[in-house]
C-alpha cells in the first residue's frame, strides 16, 4: 500500500510540475529567451492569492482573477520594459539571462519584505485528505489537480494548433523573420507569449499554496523543476513539458521508498543528467511546439 500512497502523491506532484513548466517551455520554445523569472510569476500569483484569499477574504475568484493579472501583467511588462530593450541593442543571451535572474532576486525580496520568510498555507475544505482504502490517503484537491492540468494543456494545444493567433505563435517559434513577412510583429507576438506561459503558471501556484504551501524562495525550486521538465521533455514541445512534468513528479515520489526524503530532489536531477547524456534532445527530440 505504500506504493500506491507514493504513486497517487508523485501523480499529484507530477501535474504540478507539468503545470509549471508548461509556462516556461512555451516561452523559451517561441521566444528563446531563457527567463529564468519564472519562479518569480510563480511565487508572485501564489502570494496574491493568498492575499485575497485567506487575509482579505475576497473570495476564490477574485482571488484567482487577481492572481492571474499579477502574474499576467509581471510577464508582460518584464519583456516590454526589460527583454525587448537588452535585444533591441543586440544584448547576449547571457546578457537578458542576467536580467531575468536579476528580477527574480528582486521579486523574491519583495515578497519577503511584504510578507516575511515563513512559510504561509492557503486552507481549503479540499485540502484535508480522506482514507479512501486502508492506509491510502487522497485528498480531494488531488483530483483537482489532476482534472486542472488536463484541462489548461487541452486548451493550449487547441490555442496552438485551431487558432489563428496559436498559429502565429508557433511561426514566431520557427522563424521570427517569416513571421514579419506576413505582416505580423515578433515583438508583439512575444508579449502575447509572455502573458499566456505567465498565465499558465497560476493554477499551479494556486494549487500549491493549497497543498504544501509557499515561501518567498520557494520560485529558484520552481525555476530548476522548469529547466528539468524542459530539458527531458524537449525544448518548446507542451506535449513533452506534460511527461516530464509527470515523469519527474513520480520519480521524486516513488523513490522515496528507497532513500531518505532529504535526497528525493536528488533524482530529479540525475534523470535530467541522465537524459542530457544519452539524449539531449528530450522524450520529443527537436526544438519545436509540438
Amino acid at each position: 500500500m505504500l506504493f500506491v500512497q507514493l504513486l497517487a502523491n508523485g501523480l499529484q506532484t507530477g501535474a504540478l510540475y507539468a503545470l509549471i513548466a508548461a509556462g516556461f517551455s512555451l516561452i523559451f520554445g517561441m521566444t528563446r529567451v531563457f527567463h529564468a523569472a519564472h519562479g518569480a510569476t510563480f511565487t508572485i500569483a501564489g502570494f496574491i492569492f493568498y492575499e485575497f484569499y485567506s487575509v482579505l477574504q475576497w473570495g476564490w475568484p477574485v482571488a484567482v482573477l487577481a492572481a492571474a493579472a499579477a502574474a499576467g501583467l509581471f510577464g508582460v511588462l518584464l519583456d516590454r520594459f526589460v527583454y525587448a530593450i537588452i535585444q533591441r541593442h543586440e544584448g547576449s543571451f547571457f546578457t537578458v539571462f542576467a536580467a531575468s535572474f536579476g528580477a527574480a532576486i528582486v521579486v523574491q525580496n519583495l515578497i519577503s519584505i511584504v510578507f516575511g520568510r515563513g512559510m504561509v498555507t492557503v486552507t481549503t475544505p479540499l485540502s484535508k485528505s480522506l482514507e479512501v482504502m486502508p492506509s491510502l490517503f487522497i485528498a480531494p484537491i488531488s483530483v483537482v489537480i489532476i482534472g486542472c492540468a488536463v484541462l489548461c494543456f487541452a486548451a493550449l494545444q487547441f490555442l496552438l494548433t485551431r487558432t489563428n493567433l496559436g498559429i502565429a505563435l508557433r511561426a514566431l517559434g520557427e522563424n521570427p523573420n517569416l513571421v514579419e513577412v506576413y505582416g505580423l510583429t515578433p515583438r508583439r507576438l512575444s508579449q502575447y507569449v509572455f502573458l499566456i506561459g505567465s498565465v499558465i503558471v497560476v493554477p499551479a501556484a494556486i494549487l500549491t499554496a493549497a497543498t504544501s504551501g509557499l515561501n518567498p524562495s520557494m520560485g529558484n525550486h520552481i525555476m530548476l523543476i522548469s529547466i528539468a521538465a524542459t530539458i527531458v521533455g524537449g525544448v518548446g514541445s507542451l506535449r513533452g513539458a506534460a511527461v516530464a512534468g509527470l515523469l519527474l513528479g513520480l520519480a521524486e515520489n516513488l523513490c522515496l521508498a528507497v532513500i531518505d526524503p532529504q535526497w528525493s530532489e536528488a533524482v530529479t536531477f540525475v534523470i535530467l543528467f541522465l537524459f542530457i547524456l544519452f539524449r539531449p534532445g528530450g522524450v520529443y527530440g527537436r526544438a519545436i511546439v509540438s
